[in-house]
């Protein structure tokens, strides 16, 4: 099977977008050029690798199976020329970056400075999602490391690093609950509550508090915006939960509080870095996941127990 590097790249954007017109506009080539690569490709491999549907082109079973080649293929080309770069002494090259948008206030900042600082040539791209669209993005090949909690371990996710930090209740500073050292849900529930909404690895560590409080409890708006939780909880109108991380400038201005809850077992989110399993890493990445690994083992050693 002789298959050429420009048939890989072309399958891949038609992999991304689903369309052989989208696909030839971010290529910057005619739709002809790439619907022949494909044909050409799908010859070679002696099987359709898309379903040619009305709502656009989803990949076959041989599909899946070759995109997992193809994603190998392109990141270890990335790879090495990252490596002859750095052998060269050049320090330029490209990074992606999809995490939570809870670390977005302060750990992610502190590390992508940390990066920044060590290397500024490197260029990186950062987006935010939930925690199962950031695993998605980097089996699908889409991002190079995934920042997330509680992400749901697979044989194509590589764990990187890990740290583990406790749910508490998070209210204005001058809450009647912020100067507790630590509080029950039921003390909570006698408050409104911001809820995270099931999309949030919060709302399930949080479900068995939920299922067995008894009491009526009144729930003022579940959301799968942490940042939205925190900012109406900051308006001293309801009572939200979530880890320490992304309250640290609020926490330190004094104008919100984090109380941790009190449960028969320590209520704990995981935090973990990822990367695809089976992946060589560039230096480059593994010069990122070492910093984010370190300002992850920090803070987790500042958590209260």
């Amino acid at each position: 099977m002789h298959i050429h590097a420009r048939s890989l790249t072309y399958f891949d954007m038609i992999r991304r977008c689903g369309s052989i017109r989208e696909a030839a506009r971010r290529l910057h080539v005619a739709s002809s050029a790439v619907n022949r690569q494909l044909l050409q490709l799908e010859a070679e491999v002696g099987s359709p690798l898309f379903e040619r549907m009305p709502t656009g082109l989803k990949l076959t079973s041989a599909g899946e199976v070759f995109s997992r080649h193809v994603i190998t293929v392109l990141q270890d080309e990335q790879r090495m020329a990252g490596e002859l770069d750095m052998l060269r002494g050049i320090r330029r090259g490209a990074l992606s970056v999809i995490s939570v948008e809870g670390l977005n206030a302060d750990l992610l900042p502190a590390c992508l400075e940390s990066m920044m600082t060590r290397y500024p040539t490197i260029r990186i791209q950062v987006r935010s999602a939930g925690s199962a669209q950031t695993a998605a993005a980097v089996t699908d090949g889409d991002a190079d490391i995934a920042i997330g909690f509680s992400l749901e371990r697979t044989e194509a996710l590589r764990q990187c690093a890990v740290g583990r930090f406790g749910l508490g209740a998070v209210v204005r500073a001058d809450h009647p609950l912020a100067k507790l050292p630590q509080v029950t849900f039921a003390e909570c529930a006698r408050y409104p509550l911001i809820l995270a909404a099931p999309e949030l690895s919060i709302h399930a560590v949080m479900r068995p508090l939920l299922a067995n409080h008894k009491r009526a409890q009144t729930v003022l708006l579940e959301s799968a915006s942490v940042e939205l939780a925190k900012r109406v909880a900051g308006r001293g109108v309801g009572v939200a939960f979530q880890t320490r991380l992304g309250l640290e400038r609020e926490i330190a201005a004094g104008e919100m509080a984090y109380v941790p809850l009190k449960a028969p077992v320590r209520l704990v989110t995981e935090l973990g870095v990822y990367v695809r399993a089976g992946r060589t890493l560039p230096p480059v990445l593994d010069a990122f996941i070492r910093i984010v690994a370190e300002e992850i083992e920090r803070r987790e050693a500042e958590e209260p127990r």
